[in-house]
């Protein structure tokens, strides 16, 4: 079993990992859009917000295991296959994009608006200000997102051994659960605590470092 649980901890770390970059920079566009075309935005546009804002709503709502099998033809469409490890972070980016737009967008609404007339004052342009004042002063907060994502996403993962993902998860279920080999579920069971655990330390240690 020794053999399985590393490649299946390889498996996760890779698949969490690559999940979180694509959401990340996927999910940071409309986070965007939304902060300039909200109504105390830099430049206010309803129908834009609200229908942008609707459609994050709308796949936030889906059930990640409802949602692998809805992108599937997707999955294919990127990957060439539905099952496999690489499978899986289709769905998974998926997932987790609006889950992380809606974070930074909230991080950047959060910026004081008394550095933001500041920078009027003094001439800044929109961008200016979008770049230098709404995204500079969220990044701890945006970090503090992305920490609750890779979370988010080690718990899904071991949902995506229902598409063949071969993760902590799945080895669990398969090996642990259905032949009775607690030792097993117990040992993948911690790796996935480790996990957790470190992200967050590492994640409070950066706040800190860049608060």
């Amino acid at each position: 079993m020794t053999d399985i649980i590393l490649q299946a901890t390889w498996e996760t770390l890779y698949m969490v990992l690559t999940a979180t970059v694509f959401s990340v920079l996927l999910g940071f566009i409309p986070a965007v859009v939304l902060v300039l075309c909200a109504p105390d935005g830099l430049r206010p546009n309803a129908k834009v917000y609200e229908v942008l804002s609707f459609l994050i709503n709308v796949f936030r709502s889906f059930p990640f295991i409802i949602l692998m099998v809805i992108v599937i033809p997707l999955t294919r469409m990127i990957v060439g296959t539905s099952i496999g490890t690489t499978a899986a972070i289709v769905p998974l980016t998926v997932s987790a994009i609006p889950f992380i737009a809606r974070v930074f967008e909230t991080s950047m609404r959060e910026t004081d608006p008394g550095i933001i007339e500041a920078a009027r004052s003094f001439g800044a342009s929109d961008w200016q200000i979008l770049f230098r004042v709404y995204i500079k002063e969220s990044i701890p907060r945006m970090l503090n997102g992305v920490v609750l994502l890779i979370i988010s996403l080690i718990g899904y993962s071991a949902m995506a051994g229902a598409v063949g993902g071969g993760v902590i998860g799945d080895v669990a279920i398969r090996y642990g659960y259905q032949k009775y080999r607690f030792d097993v579920l117990a040992i993948c069971s911690l790796i996935l605590i480790v996990f957790v655990q470190i992200v967050q330390s590492l994640g409070n240690y950066i706040y800190k470092k860049i608060s």
